[in-house]
């Protein structure tokens, strides 16, 4: 049985007109773990490379394929995370991704060479990729309309508190018992973590919108019924409800069988695919490249303890990154205010321009003839302007943008897509970074990061064009 446009809204009309519960907040912070082991994995491994660098052997080119294995893996389970839960439904699929993540960890804290450490962060990235556009599908069709762009934003916010949290665990494990296999605990911590939001999405439903794409309808009716109640509805009323569930298959929406890359860059569709796609890119190259390396950035300027001995020097650059960090934090914050506020676009915008401005502020200070250490506020507040405006612009609205403009058959796979390519940005980030501070120094780190900000906003700019009403879903 087939349904118009109208009837598949409302269908869906009382998920979407339901008040924010408790429960809905339960949902959202089992989907967004995988955010959050996303940036503790980062921090952590920025924290644990130099740390890694004595306790191994390797070079700064082995350096510089450990931080991209990272997100290198990320490329491919977001490639294959996206039609996977489009095919096989967001549960089963961010059920498997954590317990993928879990696994990477535990081999990661037990490595007994570099190599093996290098497999399980490449292992590490598959999981998280796989979770980026599964997460982000199950909370854009699970929150009601009114809060769905701060619970998608706020699903990559958890991101820096991940970033931040990893921070202050390798400050605390750095001072309470210095050691070069400090690193061990840290990764451990990420999979004990990534144990805890296993069990918490499998207590999750599945959700209702891709159970209808799917023609389960029995199954959709009756969680329908159990989150209505859940949300507050008195059970003598769902009579009235639209719970009697049909499939929604109209012309202007991809079928099931066309789930796939190829309905991405139909005519309908090939707009939008690049404004989720080409900005998040860019943005990933500094976003990984600074993030990953800001301990190794900070000891390059030689601020802090740099020459009080080899511990000393990592305690004190990462010291020195939990302070600029602490901005992640902060501008997600904003970002939970502003973007549903000044909307999508114009906060992308906005915070690809103060990523530039951040950057250039410490280009400023790279190449000042007294030194970066002689212009200490420009370095720290570069740093944390770059922070601030990346997580209040670009990095929160980039996430936002695939689960909600694309339909149910095809969101979860745009969102792959989309993640997909921001990871190739992240490869090359991570991977130019070292090669870059070899080659050229800090400043040609530097230069690259203000020169894919402009490249961000410029992108972000020309395919506005494509973007739909704030808070509205694609069905």
């Amino acid at each position: 049985m087939t349904a118009s446009p109208s009837n598949a809204t409302s269908v869906f009309s009382a998920l979407d007109e339901a008040p924010m519960t408790w429960r809905h907040y339960a949902y959202w912070l089992a989907a967004s773990g995988g955010a959050f082991l996303d940036g503790f994995s980062v921090s952590a491994l920025g924290v644990a490379l130099p740390l890694l660098k004595r306790d191994f052997p390797i070079s700064p080119l082995f350096v510089g394929l450990i931080g991209s294995a990272l997100v290198l893996g990320a490329v491919a389970g977001s490639a294959l995370g996206g039609i996977g839960a489009d095919r096989f439904g967001r549960k089963r699929v961010f059920i498997a991704d954590m317990a993928i993540i879990a696994l990477a960890c535990f081999i990661g804290a037990a490595a007994p060479n570099a190599r093996v450490s290098l497999l399980s962060q490449f292992l590490l990235g598959v999981g998280v990729g796989i979770d980026f556009p599964t997460s982000g599908a199950y909370v854009s069709e699970l929150m009601p309309r009114a809060t769905r762009n701060r619970m998608t934003v706020a699903t990559i916010a958890l991101q820096s508190v991940g970033m931040a949290a990893a921070a202050l665990a390798g400050l605390a494990i750095l001072k309470l018992r210095p050691s070069t296999e400090d690193w061990r605990l840290l990764f451990g911590a990420g999979g004990a973590i990534a144990l805890l939001f296993l069990t918490a999405r499998i207590w999750a439903p599945e959700s209702v919108r891709w159970l209808v794409a799917k023609g389960r309808l029995s199954e959709a009716r009756a969680l329908l019924r159990t989150l209505l109640v859940e949300f507050g509805e008195p059970p003598e009323n769902l009579g009235a409800k639209p719970v009697a569930l049909v499939a929604s298959k109209w012309a202007s929406a991809p079928k099931a069988q066309d789930v796939g890359y190829s309905a991405l860059f139909s005519e309908a569709y090939r707009a939008r695919t690049m404004l989720v796609a080409l900005p998040w890119m860019l943005m990933d190259v500094a976003t990984y490249g600074v993030g990953l390396f800001t301990p190794v950035i900070l000891g390059a300027m030689h601020l802090g303890a740099a020459d009080a001995g080899s511990l000393a020097a990592d305690f004190a650059d990462a010291e020195g990154s939990a302070i600029v960090d602490a901005f992640l934090i902060i501008g997600f914050v904003a970002s939970l205010w502003a973007v549903p506020r000044f909307g999508r676009i114009t906060m992308q915008v906005a915070g690809f321009s103060g990523m530039g401005l951040g950057m250039l502020l410490l280009l400023f200070a790279a190449m000042s003839d007294n030194g970066a250490n002689a212009h200490l506020a420009f370095v720290i507040g570069g740093f944390m302007l770059f922070n601030f405006a990346m997580n209040a612009g670009p990095n929160a609205t980039t996430f936002t943008l695939a689960p909600t403009l694309f339909p149910t058959a095809i969101r979860a796979s745009a969102s792959g897509f989309a993640a997909a390519s921001a990871k190739v940005g992240a490869t090359f980030g991570t991977f130019a970074v070292p090669q870059l501070q070899a080659g050229w120094g800090l400043t040609g780190v530097v230069a690259l990061m203000v020169a894919v900000s402009v490249a961000g906003l410029v992108a972000t700019a020309g395919l506005a064009h494509a973007v739909n009403e704030e808070g509205a879903l694609e069905e």
